[in-house]
């Protein structure tokens, strides 16, 4: 079920280094913006207690997730905190099978051809290629070509200038951080320019959907 919400609107928004106090209108600015996924990474601190704040706060608006999962320690927090997804940034096969086994979306973190499909062989629901801003978006189409069946996320450089350049190159969802949830914006509380960025984004991805359907 969680794997296709993210499937319906496929762009994850990543929320790293927070403070609690900035949590609730980062969460609204996101439900408010159109967001659907989310992501708390857990090298943020206290990030269990944010991601049960989070599934409190969004109810049925998103689909909350834990990123930066790097170890079991850091699997068993997320999941007995509620998270529903989870993202790597790395292949690590204890992980990956601990989810398969229970029907949790896992996205392993990956970059070349033997770690992507090494990713998806061992199950993984999509392969996140990271850092993407490495090689762009022309790096998807290439790596399409003998891996048309693998699923790829696009995370670590993607904006709303390129978010649609990377759907057009066979990504098939995409995940943003820095470029829109900005330390000066949050500091500032300048949650209208963070809600403008997150709609760019959706923009960007849907233009791309209506032209390709």
């Amino acid at each position: 079920m969680t794997a296709e919400k993210i499937r319906e609107l496929p762009i994850i928004g990543i929320l790293r280094g927070i403070k609690e106090v900035h949590l609730e209108p980062l969460v609204g600015s996101a439900v408010e913006s159109g967001l659907k996924c989310i992501e708390i990474t857990m090298n943020t601190g206290d990030a269990d207690k944010l991601i049960r704040r989070t599934i409190e706060m969004a109810g049925d608006n998103l689909v909350v997730g834990a990123g930066t999962v790097c170890n079991m320690k850091n699997l068993k927090e997320a999941l007995d905190a509620g998270a529903t997804f989870i993202v790597m940034p790395m292949v690590e096969e204890e992980i990956i099978s601990c989810c398969v086994k229970g029907a949790v979306p896992v996205f392993p973190g990956a970059l070349t051809p033997t770690e992507i499909f090494r990713a998806w062989d061992l199950g993984a629901t999509m392969v996140k290629v990271f850092p993407v801003s490495v090689f762009g978006p022309r790096y998807f189409r290439e790596i399409k070509a003998p891996f048309g069946n693998i699923e790829l996320m696009a995370t670590g450089g993607v904006s709303s200038d390129n978010i649609r350049e990377y759907f057009a190159c066979g990504a098939s969802a995409a995940a943003f951080g820095a470029s829109i949830f900005r330390k000066e914006w949050i500091e500032n509380n300048n949650y209208s320019a963070i809600q403008k960025g997150i709609k760019a984004m959706i923009r960007g991805y849907k233009d791309w959907k209506s032209e390709t359907t």
